[in-house]
């Protein structure tokens, strides 16, 4: 992982994913790892709180990182690539998971449910008032997104922990860029370029039927 610099701050993790899609609007995988590395940098300055995903997405990035460097590390330059190969191979467990557990495609999948739940978040505190609650506004999030692939004891652990959640200030703070209005600004100006990835993720996913991996 990517050692902490003091010049971090999220505009600069949450503009890398514009490096994420080429011109023929393929998911570079290698651009896709190094942003999501900067995701977690982001969710470990804020505490335990998030320890639940940051550790998940940590252990993915390292198995798509063994892929990616492995005999067959080129089928792994794109989620294109990646899913022609693993699927035209058997190489994904579509019914249950038993061969291949540690498919491309399941990996990059948790990966790509995880960034909804962010996405989702980091709108909802660019978008609400200022007196909003991140707890909710998480909460709100988790259910939307991660909380139906989860079973009720995390679900109930998660919720719980997001009750401990600072302000929407000190969030807006901890992204570095400014003030808490120059953050919401900055916030309008990246998302689209996760919103973009996940979109032509999702899209790719389900052509394959590939969204309900186990």
């Amino acid at each position: 992982m990517e050692e902490p610099g003091v010049d971090f701050n999220l505009k600069m993790v949450l503009v890398s994913f514009k490096q994420c899609l080429n011109e023929k609007e393929e998911v570079l995988l290698d651009h896709y790892l190094d942003s999501w590395k900067g995701l977690v940098r982001f969710l470990n300055s804020l505490g335990a709180v998030f320890s639940f995903i940051s550790k998940d997405v940590v252990s993915k990035l390292h198995i798509m990182e063994r892929l990616r460097s492995g005999p067959q590390g080129e089928q792994y330059a794109s989620l294109q690539s990646m899913m022609a190969y693993e699927t035209g191979n058997q190489l994904v467990d579509v019914d249950r998971r038993s061969r291949h557990p540690d498919s491309g495609c399941r990996t990059v999948l948790r990966l790509h449910r995880a960034l909804r739940w962010l996405q989702l978040f980091l709108e909802g505190l660019r978008t609400s008032a200022e007196d909003a609650r991140p707890s909710v506004l998480c909460t709100d999030s988790y259910n939307a997104s991660l909380a139906a692939y989860h079973p009720w004891i995390v679900r109930r652990a998660v919720t719980v922990a997001f009750c401990t959640l600072p302000t929407r200030k000190a969030f807006l703070e901890a992204m570095n860029v400014g003030t808490p209005e120059q953050a919401v600004e900055m916030l309008g100006e990246a998302l689209p370029y996760i919103e973009q990835v996940y979109e032509v993720s999702q899209k790719l996913y389900a052509q394959h039927s590939l969204l309900n991996l186990p």
